[in-house]
């Protein structure tokens, strides 16, 4: 079982926060093609409807920033999952499982009736997928302003 995580909303303008944003977009652009990459840089991560949790260690000084994920309105009711990464270190621990656990139960009290998200198809992103799958995600179309991708998986989760 993962230690526990502390989960913040955030404004995402600690130094830690960025750098570990940056190293996500790197990923992403060095995996997919430019037109195919969709995630957010931290400017867009503070536009009006989008909220940024991140999630640290518990129980140990300094805390350490071992995950993000944020929410970005589309509609009323419909939540796109954004910027969810875990960092290297901590991937198989379970903490991934924590963080979509506080992102969901966050959806449901913003009301939100379903979320939707893109992930890749390439091999990288194939445990996301499994894991989004094993969620209760299902691939769906594009929504929001996305076009048909090769590179882009589309899923969705109905919320009760």
């Amino acid at each position: 079982m993962a230690s526990p995580l502390i989960f913040k909303r955030d404004p995402v303008t600690d130094p830690r926060v960025l750098a570990f944003l940056e190293e996500h977009l790197s990923d992403m652009r060095r995996i997919s093609p430019p037109e195919s990459v969709h995630a957010l840089d931290p400017e867009q991560l503070r536009a009006p409807g989008m909220y940024l949790w991140t999630a640290w260690t518990a129980g140990q000084e300094p805390q350490a920033l071992v995950a993000t994920c944020a929410l970005k309105t589309l509609d009323a009711g419909h939540l796109e999952l954004k910027s969810m990464r875990v960092g290297a270190e901590r991937r198989g621990s379970g903490a991934a499982q924590q963080v979509l656990d506080h992102v969901l139960a966050q959806a449901r009290a913003m009301g939100a009736a379903r979320i939707s998200l893109e992930t890749g198809t390439e091999a990288f992103f194939a445990p996301a997928r499994r894991f989004y799958a094993r969620n209760g995600f299902a691939h769906c179309a594009p929504f929001g302003s996305y076009q048909p991708d090769p590179n882009s998986c589309f899923m969705r989760l109905e919320l009760s």
